[in-house]
């Protein structure tokens, strides 16, 4: 919990604050941007909500925190009704389930809400406020995790929901020895009519991603938007496996159509499949420079 005492200097006068245990993980700036952003190597208040929109987002990052580094001098009496709010929308049925984890360095998890069974895709933190309207909106049938890194709750998620889990046998470790569904090789594998799971060796070995709908790709650490490149990106400083490797895998997954990318780190993109494509072709072209 965040304590008061050790409130940020580079925190704006005001209810909001961040507090030094801050791990500069990014959730809140774009979870908030209008309230939050970083200063000094991690994250600081730099506006006080002054409407209900703008409360409503900072309570969220607030609860989105990993580490709980985000607090309010007053005590919060509208934190049930935020609670509720999650998992949220991103568009159709498709969701930011918020609650990231300290455990997979904040990584964003997403849900998939589909008459044939939910997914979730990443884990977040296993809190009841998150449980409960997951299990509202139909629980949980598959728990696809896109790499190693990012399994945060997955057992405990695994346990309550008796989900399979879904993750590929390059990236299963100790911890995961026991998902229920194994996937191998670097084929693309159709887990439905409108899911298809291609794997992207790289960041880690055995990296896969989603793409749902051929609209929504849930890139894991495989791809992101850099609002520093202003561009897409690929994560060269914190590729574990192989940098080639990567670069293969990003000319196999240009070959796709797509509109949204859902990364486990870094910011989404969206755009119409033209651009996209566009984007792709210089996120291309950036990595064989690096």
């Amino acid at each position: 919990m965040a304590k008061l005492k050790h409130r940020r200097s580079e925190n704006v006068s005001g209810d909001f604050y961040v507090d030094s245990s801050c791990i500069d993980c990014d959730t809140c700036r774009w979870v908030a941007p209008k309230i939050f952003h970083r200063a000094g190597g991690q994250s600081a208040v730099y506006y006080q909500p002054i409407n209900e929109i703008e409360r409503q987002q900072a309570m969220q990052a607030l609860l989105s925190c990993p580490t709980a580094s985000i607090g309010t001098i007053e005590k919060p009496t509208d934190i049930v009704a935020v609670q509720k709010t999650f998992p949220l929308a991103v568009e159709d049925n498709v969701y930011h389930c918020g609650y990231h984890s300290e455990k997979s360095y904040a990584a964003a998890s997403y849900f998939i809400q589909r008459q044939e069974g939910n997914i979730l895709v990443d884990s977040p933190r296993f809190t009841p406020p998150l449980i409960k309207r997951l299990e509202e909106l139909g629980g949980v049938r598959y728990m696809y995790l896109t790499h190693k890194d990012d399994i945060a709750d997955h057992q405990k998620f695994q346990q309550h929901f008796n989900c399979d889990r879904i993750l590929h046998e390059d990236d299963i470790t100790a911890e995961t020895k026991g998902v229920e569904i194994t996937i191998s090789g670097t084929e693309t594998i159709d887990l439905a009519s409108d899911l298809l799971i291609i794997p992207v060796p790289g960041h880690t070995k055995g990296h896969t991603v989603l793409l749902y709908k051929n609209k929504f790709l849930f890139t894991g650490d495989h791809l992101a938007w850099s609002p520093y490149l202003n561009q897409l990106y690929a994560f060269h400083r914190y590729c574990w496996y192989s940098w080639s490797e990567q670069l293969k895998s990003m000319e196999k997954l240009a070959n796709y159509t797509f509109e949204w990318i859902l990364p486990g780190h870094g910011r989404r993109y969206h755009s119409d499949r033209n651009e996209m494509q566009r984007q792709m072709q210089q996120c291309l072209s950036w990595m064989k420079q690096h």
